[in-house]
Order: C-alpha cells, then structure tokens, then sequence
C-alpha cells in the first residue's frame, strides 16, 4: 500500500516534467521552422530576378528619325550656302570685268590725248570731247543715266540742295543749278545731283 501512494505521489510531478519536455520540444520545432521559413525568403531575396527586356518606345524612334531629318536639311542647307557663295562671287567677277573692260578704251584715248598735248587746242579740245561721249556711251550701255535736275521740281529722292536762291521769276521749289551731275543705275540712284533750289519766300 505505502509503494502504491509512494508512485501515486511521484506521477503528477512526471506529468508536469514530461508536459514542459513536450511544450519544449515544441518550441523548438516551431524556432526552427521558422528560421527555416526566414532562410528560404532570404534565399529567393537573394536570387535575381529575370529582367523583362523593355519593349521600345515609339516616341524614341521618332526622335530619331526627326534629329536624322534635321541633321540632312542642315547639310543641304551648307551645301546651298557654299554654292550661293560661290555663285555671287562669279556673278561679282564677271560684272566687275565688264565695266572694267568698257572704261579700259576709256582710259587708253585718255592716253593718247596725254600724248598729243602739244597739239592744237582745236584737236585736244576735240579728242577730249570724243572721250567725253565714248565714256557717256560706256554708261549707257552699263544701263546708267542721267538725273534729270536743271529746271526740275526738286526731290528729294533724287536731288540733294546744297544752295538755296531767290528769283521771282523761277517758281518756288525749283532747281536752276546743277552743282553735280547726278546718276542712277536703272531706278537705283547711284548718286544724288547736288543743287541750288529757289525760295522766294
């Protein structure tokens, strides 16, 4: 009887010891499928990720074909420019050629009245007036003429005043002096005629 109550006495002490062992033992498996769970996510952080190539823009593409279009107009455009260039000098060269070429015959009777100056007045006077209407020939063929000023209205598109007078019997406003041939080259004016303008008032 005493050895019955004796293992009756022990047992709720085993049963306790033995729930603690199990509640332990539970604990740790639960600790370790944890850290196996946390080892598992920090494996599949730590592997990378395919990256999905990026599918093209549209908007790049025409960005490029726009920087690509510009960048040939800018070459034609130099292109155009360089050839303009080279153009006008030509045309420049060959229009300065010839009004030189027309002033050379010019200049070479001015040679020869140089030449001839001992001569008479009566054929230096006429040698110097054939050069006279040879250099109004030259002007004309260029398409250059005279302004018309003496006895004009005065303009002053055309004319320049650089006298006032008086007369009464020429009206206001008129020119009665030319100081300086003027000229223009078809209806560009080359140069103003310098004039005397009446005034009576």
């Amino acid at each position: 009887m005493e050895e019955r109550e004796v293992r009756q006495g022990e047992s709720p002490e085993r049963e306790e010891a033995e729930a603690e062992a199990a509640g332990a033992a539970e604990e740790a498996a639960a600790a370790k499928a944890e850290a196996a769970g946390e080892e598992s996510e920090a494996t599949e952080q730590e592997q990378p990720q395919e990256e999905t190539p990026a599918e093209p823009d549209p908007k790049d593409a025409e960005l490029a074909a726009l920087n690509n279009r510009l960048l040939r107009l800018q070459a034609d455009f130099d292109n155009y420019r360089r050839r303009t260039k080279a153009e006008s000098e030509e045309l420049g060269n060959f229009v300065t050629a010839q009004v030189v070429a027309k002033f050379l015959k010019v200049l070479d009777n001015f040679e020869r009245a140089e030449a001839n100056a001992s001569a008479a007045p009566e054929s230096l006077l006429k040698g110097l007036n054939q050069i006279k209407r040879q250099f109004e020939t030259a002007l004309k063929e260029l398409g250059v003429s005279e302004i018309a000023a003496l006895g004009e209205k005065f303009d002053p598109n055309i004319h320049e005043a650089v006298l006032r007078g008086q007369d009464s019997n020429v009206a206001d406003e008129t020119i009665d002096l030319v100081l300086e041939k003027g000229y223009r080259l078809g209806n560009k004016v080359i140069r103003h005629s310098k004039v005397r303008v009446i005034t009576n008032e």
